[in-house]
């Protein structure tokens, strides 16, 4: 949970809306003991977009995935062979 001072909510209203619709909540505090006085809560959560976690059933990278190309693979790749 953020809390933020009114001036910084004005300041900075764009930064707290986007991070509300991200599902975080806001409060916004007033006076020298920044007594609690609103929440900012979304009123509907937009979904994180998650890229590469894709799940396909059955699929498992082989062992040897990340390990270098042999040789004579790699020429091909940089147009030195055939």
């Amino acid at each position: 949970m953020t809390e933020a001072t009114i001036f910084d909510a004005k300041t900075n209203l764009s930064k707290l809306v986007h991070q509300v619709q991200s599902g975080e909540e806001v409060v916004l505090t007033t006076g020298r003991k920044r007594t609690p006085v609103a929440k900012l809560v979304a009123v509907k959560p937009r979904k994180v977009k998650r890229l590469g976690l894709l799940e396909i059933p059955g699929f498992v990278l082989p062992e040897d995935f990340f390990e270098p190309l042999p040789d004579d693979e790699m020429k091909l790749w940089s147009g030195e062979g055939e």
